[in-house]
Protein backbone atom coordinates (compact mmCIF):
# COMPACT_ATOMS: atom_id res chain seq x y z
CA UNK A 1 0.00 0.00 0.00
CA UNK A 2 1.20 3.45 -1.31
CA UNK A 3 1.07 6.46 1.71
CA UNK A 4 1.29 9.23 -0.84
CA UNK A 5 -0.93 11.35 1.87
CA UNK A 6 -2.62 10.21 5.12
CA UNK A 7 -5.99 9.89 5.31
CA UNK A 8 -8.88 8.13 7.40
CA UNK A 9 -8.73 4.97 5.75
CA UNK A 10 -4.43 4.56 5.56
CA UNK A 11 -3.97 6.23 8.97
CA UNK A 12 -3.83 3.10 10.85
CA UNK A 13 -2.27 1.06 8.38
CA UNK A 14 0.43 3.59 8.47
CA UNK A 15 0.55 3.96 12.00
CA UNK A 16 1.18 0.06 12.50
CA UNK A 17 3.41 -0.08 9.28
CA UNK A 18 6.00 1.76 11.04
CA UNK A 19 5.55 0.67 14.51
CA UNK A 20 8.74 -0.87 15.77
CA UNK A 21 8.43 -1.17 20.21
CA UNK A 22 9.91 -5.16 20.34
CA UNK A 23 8.41 -4.58 24.30
CA UNK A 24 4.85 -4.45 23.11
CA UNK A 25 2.80 -7.68 23.09
CA UNK A 26 -0.86 -6.55 22.62
CA UNK A 27 -2.66 -4.20 21.00
CA UNK A 28 -3.33 -1.94 23.85
CA UNK A 29 0.52 -1.60 23.92
CA UNK A 30 0.26 -0.12 20.24
CA UNK A 31 -2.96 2.48 21.20
CA UNK A 32 -1.28 3.78 24.23
CA UNK A 33 1.95 4.45 22.37
CA UNK A 34 -0.33 6.06 19.36
CA UNK A 35 -2.34 7.94 22.48
CA UNK A 36 0.96 9.84 23.18
CA UNK A 37 -0.34 12.00 19.82
CA UNK A 38 -3.48 13.19 21.94
CA UNK A 39 -1.60 13.94 25.01
CA UNK A 40 0.57 16.00 22.76
CA UNK A 41 -2.30 17.81 21.41
CA UNK A 42 -3.94 18.48 25.15
CA UNK A 43 -0.81 19.61 25.58
CA UNK A 44 -0.49 22.37 22.77
CA UNK A 45 -4.14 23.52 22.75
CA UNK A 46 -3.39 24.22 26.67
CA UNK A 47 -0.04 26.26 25.96
CA UNK A 48 -2.36 28.17 22.85
CA UNK A 49 -5.04 28.88 25.18
CA UNK A 50 -3.58 29.46 28.42
CA UNK A 51 0.14 30.24 27.74
CA UNK A 52 1.05 27.38 29.48
CA UNK A 53 4.03 25.14 27.84
CA UNK A 54 5.09 22.25 29.45
CA UNK A 55 7.99 21.58 27.23
CA UNK A 56 9.31 18.54 29.33
CA UNK A 57 6.23 17.11 29.38
CA UNK A 58 6.18 17.12 25.49
CA UNK A 59 9.61 16.33 25.13
CA UNK A 60 8.86 13.09 26.89
CA UNK A 61 6.09 12.54 24.45
CA UNK A 62 7.37 13.36 21.70
CA UNK A 63 10.82 11.11 22.41
CA UNK A 64 8.67 7.88 23.54
CA UNK A 65 6.93 8.47 19.70
CA UNK A 66 9.81 8.86 17.76
CA UNK A 67 11.53 5.46 19.82
CA UNK A 68 8.53 3.54 18.12
CA UNK A 69 7.49 5.22 14.94
CA UNK A 70 11.04 6.75 13.97
CA UNK A 71 10.36 9.00 11.16
CA UNK A 72 6.73 8.33 11.08
CA UNK A 73 6.22 10.08 13.98
CA UNK A 74 6.22 13.54 11.91
CA UNK A 75 3.78 13.35 9.72
CA UNK A 76 1.40 11.05 12.55
CA UNK A 77 1.99 14.24 14.40
CA UNK A 78 0.82 16.74 11.58
CA UNK A 79 -2.18 14.66 10.52
CA UNK A 80 -3.76 14.63 14.21
CA UNK A 81 -2.80 18.14 14.88
CA UNK A 82 -4.88 21.32 13.40
CA UNK A 83 -3.30 23.81 11.22
CA UNK A 84 -3.19 26.27 14.40
CA UNK A 85 -0.99 23.69 16.62
CA UNK A 86 1.33 23.42 13.29
CA UNK A 87 3.72 26.06 14.22
CA UNK A 88 4.34 24.69 18.00
CA UNK A 89 4.79 21.57 16.89
CA UNK A 90 7.33 22.45 14.29
CA UNK A 91 9.36 24.38 16.92
CA UNK A 92 9.29 20.84 18.19
CA UNK A 93 10.41 19.43 15.67
CA UNK A 94 13.19 21.69 14.84
CA UNK A 95 14.61 21.51 18.34
CA UNK A 96 14.86 17.59 18.17
CA UNK A 97 16.61 17.77 14.69
CA UNK A 98 13.92 16.16 13.09
CA UNK A 99 12.58 17.78 10.55
CA UNK A 100 15.94 17.53 7.86
CA UNK A 101 13.76 15.67 5.67
CA UNK A 102 11.32 17.66 4.92
CA UNK A 103 13.13 20.40 3.36
CA UNK A 104 11.02 21.69 0.04
CA UNK A 105 7.59 20.43 1.53
CA UNK A 106 4.74 22.25 3.21
CA UNK A 107 6.07 21.93 6.66
CA UNK A 108 9.13 23.93 5.62
CA UNK A 109 6.15 27.07 4.78
CA UNK A 110 4.96 26.83 8.24
CA UNK A 111 6.05 29.69 10.47
CA UNK A 112 7.34 28.22 13.83
CA UNK A 113 6.37 29.59 17.37
CA UNK A 114 9.45 31.95 18.64
CA UNK A 115 8.19 31.47 22.18
CA UNK A 116 8.09 27.91 22.04
CA UNK A 117 11.81 27.58 20.60
CA UNK A 118 12.96 30.03 23.65
CA UNK A 119 11.76 27.91 25.85
CA UNK A 120 13.29 24.84 24.68
CA UNK A 121 16.47 26.21 24.29
CA UNK A 122 16.77 27.30 28.29
CA UNK A 123 16.73 23.33 28.91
Amino acid sequence: MRFDELNESNYLLFAIKFYDNPQAVTKDDFEDDLKRIKYIKRLLKRYRNTGELKTHLILNHMTVLFNVFNDAAVPLLFYNLEGELWPSIKSFLIFLNRLSEYPKTEISQIEQDNYCLEQLKKI
